[in-house]
């Protein structure tokens, strides 16, 4: 754990150094070039918001569903989504190149009688970005009230009494109390469930509206949010094996738990590569020479690399998953996660890059070439992912309290979750 916690903090380091490049020197930094405007940052963008996914779909939906065996991993996913999404907003806020300006992106009434252009995909990126980490951010807090409310009555130290007490909002467990709570948090449940499949819906316009073969495919919004679904479950069990592991929650995290992420995960890839095999079909059937060209250049250009690295990762590598030997091995499973999210990043800078570096005008066709602050940036959000994940888990209960309480039998003995899972 200290390795881990070594690797994450110089990260870290990295992550503030290549910001302050970026906020000196503007984005000339990276090695983004005509035509390739976009590279690094909006495939991190598109990465990240799809990594928030699984903690709204683990808690909101599947408490819609009344499947109890989310409350094992939900409390954790959630925290999970609301900082991935926070990495995620950083990207397209740099990427302006004027830093400072960003509020600008804001619709407010201003003196000058000047709106923002609504018709601008990047508006909609504001629009549903923010509105996901409020929803995200209210239902994950609702639902920490009850065990912020025991951490205060257990808390020995009066400034602990006290934070804990203030966040709390006066919880006293009362019957009116547990009334308005289940209400309330079924309602943001609700509220938040649309948000898992028009987040990434809205993002993926980004690329379906414009005209560039490679972004101009309607079936994107469904594939699009069939790989969110992917990758969070990817990165939940990511996070998820070695906090097992080093917080001794065999007995609440069980090997059903993960199973069950093991099958969404299986299944989610599967409708990726269904989707890989309906850009080839598209590509072969629409007849035109560009989209033609388009599919050509990624499977045999100069990035083939990535296109083929990327169907063996999320395309070849999940169907392991079909053997229940293999998903209740911890070890492969973990290995399998960290291939799928290594997968679902090459996905994205495979619809970017190769897509825009050979577009209709070969006389302005140039390979992009990521520069140190490229990485640095991308691995810098990594690391500050991972300590925000480790200082949550030092202060907040990573796992529900007075939901796992539900589950305990009245002797008072600890019993396997995985039991009421269905």
């Amino acid at each position: 754990m200290m390795v881990t916690l070594a690797i994450t903090s110089g990260l870290l380091l990295v992550f503030v150094l290549s910001i302050g490049a970026v906020l000196l020197f503007g984005p000339g930094v990276w090695g983004n070039n005509n035509p390739v405007g976009w590279a690094f940052e909006i495939t991190n963008f598109v990465w990240w918001v799809g990594i928030g996914h699984a903690g709204t779909l683990i808690s909101a939906i599947l408490l819609l569903l009344h499947q109890h065996w989310r409350n094992a991993i939900n409390r954790f996913a959630e925290a999970m989504t609301l900082f991935a999404v926070m990495c995620a907003g950083l990207f397209p806020a740099l990427h302006t190149g004027r830093q400072w300006l960003d509020y600008w992106l804001i619709p407010y009434p201003n003196t000058m009688g000047m709106w923002v252009n609504f018709r601008s995909p990047l508006i909609w990126d504001v629009f549903a970005v923010t509105t996901y980490l409020t929803v995200s951010f209210m239902f994950w807090f609702v639902g920490l009230i009850p065990d912020l409310a025991a951490m205060r009555d257990k808390s020995t130290k009066h400034w602990q009494k006290v934070i804990y007490g203030i966040l709390a909002m006066g919880w006293r467990g009362s019957a009116h109390h547990w009334h308005r709570y289940e209400m309330s948090y079924l309602l943001l449940a609700g509220l938040a469930t649309p948000l898992v499949v028009s987040v990434h819906s809205v993002v993926s316009f980004d690329f379906a509206v414009s005209l560039l073969p490679g972004w101009h495919a309607t079936i994107f919004p469904p594939y699009f949010v069939a790989g969110a679904i992917y990758s969070g479950f990817a990165m939940v069990i990511t996070l998820m094996i070695p906090a097992r592991k080093w917080y001794k929650l065999e007995s609440f995290i069980t090997d059903r738990h993960l199973d069950y992420m093991a099958k969404i995960m299986l299944a989610t890839g599967l409708i990726v590569f269904y989707g890989y095999l309906c850009e080839l079909f598209f590509a072969y059937y629409s007849g035109s020479l560009y989209e033609h060209f388009m599919m050509k250049n990624r499977i045999l250009g100069p990035y083939w690399w990535s296109y083929w690295l990327l169907i063996f990762c999320n395309g070849l590598t999940p169907q392991l998953l079909w053997f229940k030997k293999v998903r209740t091995n911890i070890v492969l499973l973990f290995i399998i996660s960290l291939v799928v999210n290594v997968g679902m990043w090459l996905e994205r800078f495979v619809i970017v890059v190769t897509s825009l570096h050979r577009d209709f005008l070969p006389s302005s066709w140039d390979m992009f070439h990521p520069t140190i602050w490229d990485w640095g940036l991308y691995l810098g959000t990594i690391g500050f992912f991972v300590w925000l994940i480790y200082m949550f888990v030092r202060v907040m209960p990573m796992i529900s309290i007075f939901e796992i309480k539900h589950l305990l039998p009245w002797r008072g003995r600890i019993i396997d979750t995985s039991a009421d899972a269905n």
